[in-house]
């Protein structure tokens, strides 16, 4: 069974959309983009486009790949201050001269709808979480449609990132499932694989996931988007060789990436309401 994201997606927008029609004032979400690079224009574009469809009020900052880390930070305060922002969002990565830990550090949690702040991990940590990191919130989306009851199950997270890995195993725990973190050099990763219940892959390696890796009826989210030389998207997971043998998988693309946009407009609502109920 393919789990599709893009219909999961329309369902969550279609809600919001709904929420956001019978407000006084729109939500607002702000994006800066530092620099030109080609994806992360494409993925400012798709939350721009996302944002206008729910009826949000949105800001797409465009900044010079040479701006200082003062500027940026600066940039960052006056969002904080606005009235009209509920959600400042800056797309990673940035320029090797600037240092994202102290950008996203100066973003106000209550307006942090990427999940990233420290604040807001820490009580993802803590199990009391606010504003959750848009990717694992969302795969924890997609994983309830399949009617799985996550408590006690083997779940195998590859990858360890800030980004996705780690609050993609706290997401898991906090769900009382079994979790094991893994990387590309973990090893006997694929006997660790076969005793999964559920796999989240997040590595970042085309196809890396084979499938005699994995036993049958295992759920896979795959949360990797490679390019190979011929232009071709695919995942971390080897899909021909796994959809045999899985439950249900995700496809690559159509499948988590459209997931994370709609939950950062289900983030960027939660604080709104916060702020609208201060």
């Amino acid at each position: 069974m393919i789990i599709n994201g893009k219909e999961i997606a329309k369902k969550l927008r279609s809600s919001i959309a709904k929420q956001v029609a019978k407000l006084d004032r729109k939500p607002g979400l702000a994006v800066i983009l530092v620099g030109d690079d080609p994806a992360s224009a494409v993925y400012v574009r798709n939350k721009d486009n996302a944002c206008k469809e729910v009826g949000f009020y949105s800001e797409k900052i465009n900044k010079s790949a040479n701006i200082t880390q003062t500027e940026l930070l600066s940039e960052v305060e006056r969002l904080n201050k606005d009235d009209k922002i509920d959600g400042i969002l800056v797309q990673l990565p940035l320029p090797s001269h600037l240092d994202a830990n102290q950008v996203i550090e100066a973003i106000n949690p209550n307006k942090d709808v990427d999940g990233f702040h420290s604040e807001n991990i820490g009580k993802l940590m803590q199990n009391k979480a606010y504003l959750r990191p848009c990717t694992p919130k969302g795969v924890m989306t997609m994983l309830a449609t399949t009617g799985i009851d996550l408590v006690g199950k083997n779940c195998v997270v590859v990858g360890a990132s800030n980004i996705v890995g780690r609050p993609m195993a706290m997401e898991l725990l906090n769900a009382r499932a079994t979790v094991t973190i893994c990387n590309s050099k973990t090893q006997d990763l694929s006997g660790k694989l076969k005793q999964a219940d559920v796999i989240v892959a997040a590595v970042g390696i085309p196809k890396m996931i084979q499938g005699d890796w994995i036993k049958a009826g295992v759920i896979i989210i795959d949360v990797g988007i490679n390019r190979l030389d011929d232009g071709t998207l695919v995942g971390d997971v080897d899909f021909d060789a796994v959809q045999d043998k899985a439950a249900w998988i995700t496809p690559v693309p159509g499948g988590v990436g459209p997931m994370t946009i709609a939950t950062l407009l289900e983030n960027t609502l939660t604080a709104y309401t916060a702020r609208e109920e201060k």
